[in-house]
C-alpha cells in the first residue's frame, strides 16, 4: 500500500482517438479524490527528444514497427514503455505511477489503486487471459495475438523497484513490442496482479451488476463509426456530453472574465 499524495497517470495518445483521450483524461480527474498529475504520451515528442528510435515506418496506410516486423495498432504501442523513464524526468512523484490506454472511461477513484499496490512488485496490471479470436478491432486495424494480451493496457510502475532500472533506451528500443508486452525484463514474481473491474475488456470480461471501476473498450468505442452500441457505451457517451457542457461553460466564464 502507498500513501503518495499525488498520482502521477499516463494516458497513450493516438491521432486517430482524440476524443477517447480527452474523456478518459476527464473521466480520471472528475473520480479522483486527491491531486492526478495527468500526462498525454505524445510518440512524436519522445522521436524529437531522441529517447524514442525505433525504426517506424506506413505500410498499406498502417503503422508499423520494423523492430518487431508487426503493424502498430496504436501510437503508444510501444512508448508505454518508457513511462518510467518519462516519470523520472518530469519529475512526477513516485514512488507508483499509473499507465493506461486512452481508450479507458474511468469510473472510480484511481487512488484506491494505490492501496492494492505491493511494493515488493516492479509492476501490478490486470492478468487478463485474453485470446480474442477477431481478425481485426477498431478502425481497421489487425488484432494481434501475443502472450500476456492486454496485460499492458493499464500498468502500475513501480519506480522504486530496482528490476525497472532495465527499462533503458537501449532495451527499449532493441526488442520487438511483443517481448515489452509480456514484461521480458522482469522475472514472473515481479509482476503482481489487479482485480480485473479495473480493466474491464469490452466484448471479452464477464458483465456483473455493478459498472466496472475502469471501462476499456478495447475493440473500438462509441467515438468511432459502427462501435456506438458496445456495452457502456452510453456511460461514454454521457461522459463525453458532460465534459463538453463544462468545457462550453469554462470558455463562457472566461470570455466574460476578458470582458471585464
Amino acid at each position: 500500500m502507498s500513501s503518495q499524495r499525488t498520482l502521477g497517470i499516463y494516458v497513450g495518445w493516438d491521432s486517430r482517438e482524440a476524443d477517447a483521450y480527452h474523456v478518459c483524461d476527464w473521466s480520471i480527474g472528475r473520480r479522483a479524490s486527491a491531486p492526478v498529475d495527468i500526462h498525454p504520451i505524445y510518440l512524436r515528442d519522445l522521436q524529437k527528444a531522441g529517447l524514442y528510435t525505433r525504426a517506424t515506418e506506413i505500410r498499406d496506410g498502417r503503422l508499423w514497427d520494423v523492430v518487431s516486423e508487426a503493424p502498430m495498432s496504436t501510437e503508444f504501442a510501444v512508448s508505454r514503455f518508457f513511462v518510467p523513464m518519462l516519470a523520472r524526468r518530469d519529475g512526477v512523484a513516485g514512488p507508483w505511477v499509473i499507465f493506461c490506454d486512452c481508450d479507458f472511461l474511468w469510473l472510480a477513484d484511481p487512488y484506491e489503486l494505490l492501496a492494492l499496490a505491493d511494493d515488493s512488485k516492479a509492476v501490478m496490471c490486470v492478468q487478463h487471459r485474453h485470446e480474442p479470436a477477431e481478425g481485426a478491432k477498431m478502425d481497421g486495424q489487425l488484432q494481434l495475438l501475443y502472450a500476456r494480451k492486454n496485460w499492458s493496457s493499464l500498468i502500475m510502475f513501480n519506480l522504486a523497484h530496482p528490476a525497472n532500472a532495465a527499462l533503458t533506451p537501449e532495451l527499449l528500443n532493441g526488442v520487438p513490442g511483443r517481448d515489452l508486452h509480456r514484461f521480458c525484463w522482469l522475472k514472473d514474481e515481479e509482476i503482481g496482479a489487479l482485480p480485473d473491474t479495473w480493466n474491464w475488456l469490452e466484448g471479452w470480461s464477464p458483465v456483473r451488476e455493478a459498472p466496472p471501476k475502469a471501462i476499456h473498450y478495447t475493440r473500438g468505442g462509441p467515438w468511432m463509426s459502427g462501435w456506438e452500441a458496445v456495452a457502456y457505451a452510453d456511460l461514454w457517451l454521457a461522459e463525453f456530453g458532460a465534459m463538453t457542457l463544462d468545457r462550453r461553460r469554462s470558455a463562457r466564464v472566461e470570455r466574460a472574465a476578458d470582458g471585464d
